[in-house]
């Protein structure tokens, strides 16, 4: 009778250990969980939105680029872009990925 009641207090002790463990980790994994949706998921989202962009991209256009260079898109390749800047017409050929803004309003279908 007496090893039945030592195994049921040592099983008490270590279930009381385990409950301190979780509850100590829990104030971390709410830090987790709040740090993703206020920060990681926006930006995943706003990635998302700026990759469909670059991607939806068609001649004529007008788009700023991350340096701030204003232009009218000329021609379309896989990863670059001409685009026209100026009263001159000067050309310059750019990455697909440096374009930050497309100022052109598409209808979307």
């Amino acid at each position: 009778m007496n090893s039945l009641a030592l195994l049921t207090a040592s099983a008490g002790t270590e279930s009381a250990g385990v409950l301190s463990i979780v509850a100590s980790m829990l104030p971390l994994v709410l830090v987790i969980v709040v740090m993703y949706f206020i920060l990681i998921r926006p930006q995943k989202k706003k990635e998302k939105e700026v990759s469909k962009m670059r991607n939806n991209l068609q001649v004529g256009d007008e788009i700023v680029t991350a340096g701030g260079i204003v232009g009218r898109v000329v021609s379309l390749r896989e990863d670059t872009l001409l685009i026209e800047t100026g009263s001159n017409n000067t050309k310059i050929r750019i990455k697909r990925w440096a374009v930050s803004s497309c100022e052109t309003i598409h209808d979307e279908v």
